[in-house]
């Protein structure tokens, strides 16, 4: 069967750092309350002029060099987004034209925080029907244009940045041993909307409007929904937690990391943390915190990963891969 490797990742952050103490000196809070909450210590926060596309552009143009291609190899581009540059066309488009991919085919997806889980599925999904060989699924985005910043519950927990991985069709014997994405899982619940969600849009406001959230009852449903999911992929891939190598979490806020590396029985030393220095920077989380785990060493070939996010919608999913 036809399994769609990991060729190579990329990740970038934009320049400006944030501290907890630099936030507090325009918003009530302090650097012990924030880290108290969510592990969060500083993030990035895009300059003037910097949009996702930029951010995506230099994430992917470093995941194409670590797998050693051209972006001229590339026949689909899927990018993860709730901040887009433009209403329309899809940011991907730009992506596309920056890297000088003149075929296929290239669009946004947006699943909030969950976005990454999705585009990996998506692409996936594209490999194995027939209609792609190689894609690059991007996380990308700059939350930091849609936050109140007299809004201390939110404005702290989140930052910028992208990441992106290179997948490639290969041929596998279709047993968990192959390398690749081994299984997907993927769901939303449209009641829970209110609980997460931006305050504008094209057609309610005709503005952008900011982020509002109602952190309890989405860290109630991430516990939940993030054990349920996990336990399907896992199913699904004929595998057992005991199996997994390395928790790739979405990084939104480090107590509901824990907890579900706890539910696997996963050591902390085996769960990807870089809220800390990212804080929660929505789809691209995911590909960061695995970008950061590839160069430095600890993820390494043959390893079986678990990915893994919720966000608005609400939307979660899961991705099993073999690295």
């Amino acid at each position: 069967m036809i399994r769609s490797v990991v060729l190579g990742c990329g990740s970038y952050l934009p320049e400006r750092v944030v501290t907890n103490e630099e936030l507090s000196k325009t918003v009530e809070t302090t650097d012990e309350w924030i880290r108290q909450r969510t592990g969060i210590g500083q993030r990035h926060i895009a300059a003037e002029g910097e949009f996702t596309s930029h951010l995506a552009i230099k994430a992917s143009q470093r995941a194409l060099d670590h797998a050693g291609i051209k972006a001229s190899d590339l026949d689909l581009i899927v990018l993860a987004t709730a901040t887009p540059d433009q209403t329309f066309p899809a940011t991907a488009t730009r992506v596309q034209a920056a890297l000088g991919m003149t075929r296929g085919a290239a669009f946004d997806v947006q699943a909030v925080c969950a976005g990454f889980v999705y585009g990996v599925s998506v692409a996936d999904s594209l490999i194995k029907s027939g209609l792609a060989s190689t894609a690059l699924v991007i996380g990308a985005e700059t939350f930091s244009r849609i936050l109140d910043w007299d809004d201390r519950g939110t404005c702290v927990l989140f930052g910028d940045g992208a990441g992106a991985i290179v997948l490639r069709g290969e041929r596998g014997a279709g047993t968990p041993a192959d390398r690749g994405i081994l299984a997907n899982a993927l769901h939303s619940d449209g009641r829970h909307h209110d609980i997460l969600y931006v305050d504008g849009g094209p057609s309610s406001t005709r503005t952008t409007g900011f982020l509002r959230m109602e952190g309890k009852e989405v860290f109630k449903h991430a516990v939940v929904n993030m054990a349920a999911v996990v336990g399907e992929v896992l199913e699904k891939a004929g595998l057992e937690a005991k199996d997994i190598d390395w928790l790739v979490p979405h990084q939104a806020n480090k107590r509901i990391i824990d907890g579900t590396g706890r539910k696997l029985g996963l050591p902390p030393e085996r769960v990807v943390v870089t809220v800390d220095k990212h804080a929660n920077t929505s789809a691209a989380s995911i590909p960061l915190a695995l970008d950061v785990a590839v160069k430095d060493g600890r993820i390494k070939k043959g390893d079986l990963l678990l990915l893994e996010g919720i966000g608005g919608g609400l939307s979660w999913g899961a991705s099993l891969v073999r690295w």
